[in-house]
């Protein structure tokens, strides 16, 4: 429940972006795994690309988001609070566009995720199966079954716990 509120105010607050990344940057100059050319970067370059672009570049962005997500750090969440509002927004924006686009077909819209996952959270994953499943982070995927296969072998090759 607090999970949904604090999502529904993220997304509902509307805040000044230069502010808010400043702040963010700030906070990112504290911690002491985030280079510094990472950090700069996001301060004069955020307006040049989407937010889908930041999420998936090889930048703390990713890691830095689901890491807060997982461990649902307030911190962490609430100084990239902009940038979870305008991801959130970008996803939507392009999932419209894709509902117009595919108006007139018929098949289902069929997307891929590769992910390594410790045989004790497969078992429990394989029993919702027919049920409803929560995430609080969001999920890479691809059209392209291989390119989620690739992750799926990453991630089991980096632990022999992992299917």
């Amino acid at each position: 429940m607090y999970t949904q509120l604090l999502k529904e105010t993220l997304l509902q607050i509307e805040d000044d972006d230069t502010k808010s990344i400043k702040d963010l940057t700030d906070y990112c100059r504290e911690q002491d795994d985030i280079p510094d050319e990472e950090i700069h970067k996001l301060k004069h370059e955020y307006q040049h690309h989407t937010p889908i672009w930041w999420y998936t570049a090889p930048y703390f962005i990713y890691s830095m988001l689901n890491r807060g997500l997982r461990l649902m750090d307030v911190d962490i969440i609430i100084k990239m609070g902009f940038f979870i509002r305008h991801l959130h927004q970008h996803i939507e924006k392009l999932y419209h566009e894709q509902q117009q686009s595919r108006m007139k077909a018929t098949a289902p819209f069929i997307v891929f995720r590769g992910q390594g996952l410790s045989f004790e959270n497969f078992e429990k994953m394989k029993q919702t199966k027919g049920g409803l499943m929560s995430f609080n982070n969001f999920l890479s995927t691809s059209e392209n079954r291989q390119i989620s296969l690739k992750f799926a072998r990453e991630g089991a090759a980096k632990n022999s716990n992992m299917v």
